[in-house]
């Protein structure tokens, strides 16, 4: 563009001072002459760098998942092809599901198993609680069943009395009070066997309490009103069908399996320092990279436009969504030893301004990685920023020509 306007200021020299000859061509215009240019452009590009800086180094960049299995076994298939574009949910590889399958069938029956011992227990229970009722009905049967021959044990006793006194005076029946005391030992013997009846079924009642509260002792651990062994067994089969669903892989994104060396036959594992395979997101940053005193004038929501050089001659529209005010030089590692600032003077550092592409050009496919060149277009002096916007395009277009000598 520099280019561009001397050769425009240098036809107007020519015009005016050698073709038309309106004013004289001598030293003092020779030298007024050559001085314009050199002081209108410098004081152009200083301006431009502030009102709309331009960065030589805009990259495009993406999330890269590195895939890895949660379960560890052998690789049974592999559908996805390497630098194919994968929607998300796509299979990109299956491990044997076999003994994740019988683990899983081994826990269905140990939970088929718990869950009729818990209704076994229920039983049990059930039939506790009403040898318990038994047992108390049985007690106060007997206990009301003692009153009642005491009653009669004692008219029995008065019955005898009163025989024996008439015998001893002549007037009574000796058979008479045979019969009665007859009666009597009958009664003591129905007090002893309801007694011993009421003694037993005292005993039955403590036995079925205990029987009960062993039974309620088992049955006390619960987790979540289910018995606890059965939700035990209920988690591991859980645990086990997750890890099942965890033999097949799938994409986490839309983007590209990269550099694919899984094959089946091969051994894989859940482990992080070596992925089964790499996987790059469509989703993309763009940023642009200034140096410190070129951000001063830049805000979020400024129009700006960059190139990428897999796009020769395309300007692609964006806005600035952010500055990131920070870089690697601002942070002090977490040490005991004295900060560390290097043998020479450290580089200027440069902050990402995070660019955010506009509808028009955000299906464009941007490779990750790819670099250009670009501009921001701030809210001062508008009026000389057509000239950025000019190299910008003039940049893109050279962007075509391939500079190799083989």
């Amino acid at each position: 563009m520099e280019i561009l306007l001397l050769g425009i200021y240098s036809a107007i020299v020519w015009f005016v001072f050698i073709k038309m000859k309106w004013l004289p061509w001598n030293i003092g215009t020779q030298v007024t002459v050559v001085i314009i240019p050199i002081v209108g452009l410098t004081a152009l590009i200083l301006a431009l760098n502030v009102v709309a800086p331009s960065s030589p180094d805009v990259r495009v960049i993406k999330y890269v998942v590195n895939v890895v299995p949660q379960v560890r076994g052998r690789v049974v298939e592999v559908p996805v092809e390497p630098n194919r574009l994968v929607h998300k949910g796509d299979v990109l590889f299956k491990l044997d599901p076999t003994p994740y399958e019988l683990t899983v069938r081994a826990l269905q029956a140990q939970l088929a198993n718990t869950q009729a011992s818990s209704r076994e227990l229920d039983q049990q229970l059930a039939g506790a609680v009403g040898k318990v009722a038994e047992a108390r009905s049985a007690i106060q049967q007997s206990e009301a069943r003692i009153p009642e021959v005491q009653v009669r044990l004692d008219l029995a006793r008065l019955r005898v009395k009163q025989n024996r006194e008439l015998v001893s005076s002549g007037a009574g029946d000796r058979f008479a009070l045979e019969r009665a005391e007859t009666d009597v030992k009958e009664l003591e013997a129905q007090l002893l066997a309801a007694h011993s009846v009421a003694a037993q079924a005292r005993s039955a009642e403590v036995q079925a309490v205990a029987s009960e509260r062993q039974v309620r002792q088992r049955m006390s651990g619960t987790f979540e009103n289910e018995y606890a062994p059965v939700a035990q067994i209920r988690a591991q089969l859980e645990s086990a069908k997750w890890e099942l669903s965890q033999t097949t892989v799938y994409a986490p994104a839309d983007g590209y399996a990269i550099n694919v060396q899984l094959r089946p036959g091969s051994f894989t594992a859940a482990f992080p320092i070596t992925p089964a395979m790499t996987f790059v997101e469509e989703t993309y940053q763009v940023v642009a990279l200034y140096q410190q005193n070129e951000l001063w004038a830049i805000e979020p929501g400024n129009e700006a436009e960059f190139t990428i050089d897999a796009h020769p001659g395309r300007v692609i529209k964006a806005k600035v969504d952010s500055i990131v005010w920070a870089q690697g030089q601002g942070q002090v590692p977490n040490s005991t030893q004295l900060p560390n600032t290097g043998y020479g003077p450290m580089p200027p550092g440069r902050f990402p301004v995070k660019l955010t592409v506009e509808p028009r050009d955000a299906g464009l496919f941007l490779p990750a990685g790819a670099m250009g060149h670009g501009a921001v277009y701030t809210d001062h002096v508008e009026a000389i920023q057509i000239i950025r916007r000019i190299i910008l395009r003039i940049g893109a277009k050279l962007d075509y020509l391939i500079l190799k000598l083989h």
